[in-house]
């Protein structure tokens, strides 16, 4: 898998930051794109680039599981999913309003675990697939008003490995990528000093395109292996990408 010609690729999150930019970037490669989002407006550029737009809300076990069973029906394969939307939380404990932390870990955690879920044994049919999972430094920053969004990617983390356990026989790999501070309206603002979305394309591409074999279970940033949780990892707590 070293070219992502003529594959599907699945990408949540797809309307806009970092999903678009790789929507944008599998299709001028080649790929048949899936994008998914809530926000059925900003799919709509997307489609117009060539994407084949579907309105799902991640945190919905049944519209994860309709996206899943769309693309496969649609085009009879299932390369790579990229669990990937996601919303920004900056906000204290003490403030949360009801539900607030359980809708931001339902959009990040259970949206990734049910995607995995059901792509896993659509991969293991057809013998191959790649699954890669968004994260973030946040998960072990410690960083104020940021608990429900960084406890959602430590928890994606932990369930990523085992995950990747689980299917340690197959030609199946199930990474993690951390894009990096990151210029995306998920924060509700722009914020120019930081990296374009487009700047993590390579290491999504590469994930995407890891040979069988490769490694499984694993954290990527800026195309090489991030260990996360680190004692000497440190973050800026203004830049939770």
């Amino acid at each position: 898998m070293t070219d992502v010609q003529g594959q599907t690729i699945v990408i949540t999150g797809a309307a806009s930051g970092l999903g678009r930019a790789w929507a944008e970037g599998f299709l001028a490669a080649g790929a048949t794109v899936i994008a998914a989002d809530i926000d059925e407006v900003r799919l709509q550029a997307v489609a117009e680039k060539g994407a084949r737009p579907l309105h799902v809300d991640v945190s919905d076990r049944s519209g994860v599981h309709g996206m899943i069973e769309y693309a496969f029906s649609e085009t009879g394969r299932l390369d790579v999913l990229f669990n990937n939307a996601g919303v920004g939380s900056r906000t204290r404990i003490e403030d949360l309003a009801d539900d607030e932390f359980e809708h931001i870990v339902a959009i990040h955690l259970f949206g990734t675990v049910y995607g995995m879920r059901v792509a896993i044994p659509l991969m293991r049919k057809q013998g191959h697939g790649r699954i890669v999972n968004t994260i973030s430094r946040a998960a072990e920053s410690g960083s104020a008003n940021n608990s429900a969004y960084a406890a959602s990617k430590a928890a994606i983390w932990a369930a990523t490995r085992s995950a990747a356990a689980e299917v340690a026989d197959t030609d199946i790999l199930i990474n993690m990528l951390i894009p990096g501070p990151t210029n995306t309206a998920i924060w509700g603002r722009d914020m120019p000093g930081l990296q374009p979305p487009e700047a993590s394309f390579p290491t999504a591409r590469m994930l995407a395109t890891l040979p069988a074999g490769g490694p499984s279970g694993k954290v990527f940033w800026n195309e090489k292996e991030y260990a996360l949780f680190h004692p000497e990892n440190s973050l800026d707590a203004r830049t939770p990408r």
